[in-house]
């Protein structure tokens, strides 16, 4: 798991509208990362489904690890989604690329 974590935080953490200009999450104490943590799920989840296309893949996530996220009501809003500021559901196909180049020897 600690390579697919060190090439998400590599490819996605330093792109993200929550770290700083050197690429480290500025989320405070009482925000949490949605792709940190459940990045096992989601490689899982990919692994599970890599046959799929990426929106069946995108749907599977929000019926399985979304449901979980304290920011979803139970009536399946989730407000950092809403408001795209959702890590995970911003940058998914930029997850899905890294965990496959990984599972690739790529990176």
């Amino acid at each position: 798991m600690n390579n697919y974590l060190k090439a998400v935080k590599e490819n996605v953490c330093s792109i993200c509208v929550d770290s700083n200009d050197k690429g480290i999450c500025t989320l405070n104490s009482n925000e949490s990362c949605a792709v940190e943590i459940y990045l096992p799920q989601i490689v899982e989840l990919i692994h599970k489904n890599e046959n799929e296309k990426l929106s069946d893949i995108q749907k599977k996530l929000k019926e399985t690890i979304c449901v979980e996220c304290e920011t979803q009501s139970e009536s399946g809003v989730c407000y950092l989604r809403e408001d795209a500021n959702c890590s995970l559901d911003r940058y998914f196909s930029l997850i899905v690329e890294t965990i496959n180049r990984v599972d690739n020897g790529l990176t």
